[in-house]
């Protein structure tokens, strides 16, 4: 064990002893993830504009722990736990999905690039509140 650890920076320098032939499993795990925060975006503003979906989805995701509480020293969470349950499973069938359909080919980097650059960036500027000020982004 101890020599193991002696040498484990050395067995990263080396690489692997099969590398993969093609980046579209790579891609399709970085892109699935932005995606996904994207998709959680999308739905916060839902939830903000439509109170019915807001109670769907708190529903949704009402089996992470701290999503209802009655005691108010701890709080709760509220709706958010089925934004990320929204999140969690966009992420997992994005990323299957893309899996599936890149499965043996090379994604260009910039296209990856170009992919994340937008579902992150567009997912950042709906997150700023000046430029939707006609959408109460917290519920009342």
């Amino acid at each position: 064990m101890g020599n193991y650890l002696k040498r484990f920076p050395q067995g990263l320098a080396q690489g692997a002893k099969k590398p993969p032939i093609s980046s579209g499993a790579a891609g399709a795990a970085l892109i699935s993830a932005a995606f996904a925060s994207f998709v959680m975006m999308v739905n916060q503003h839902f939830a903000a504009a439509f109170k019915s979906y807001e109670d769907l989805i708190w529903n949704l995701g009402a089996w992470i722990p701290g999503s209802r509480n009655a005691d108010p020293l701890y709080g709760e969470i509220g709706s958010y736990s089925g934004k990320e349950t929204i999140l969690l499973i966009t992420w997992l069938f994005s990323w299957l999905f893309l899996t599936l359909l890149w499965r043996n080919r090379e994604i260009k980097g910039n296209t990856i690039f170009f992919c994340l650059f937008f579902f992150l960036v567009a997912a950042t500027v709906m997150n700023w509140h000046p430029l939707f000020p006609y959408m109460p982004l917290m519920p009342k």
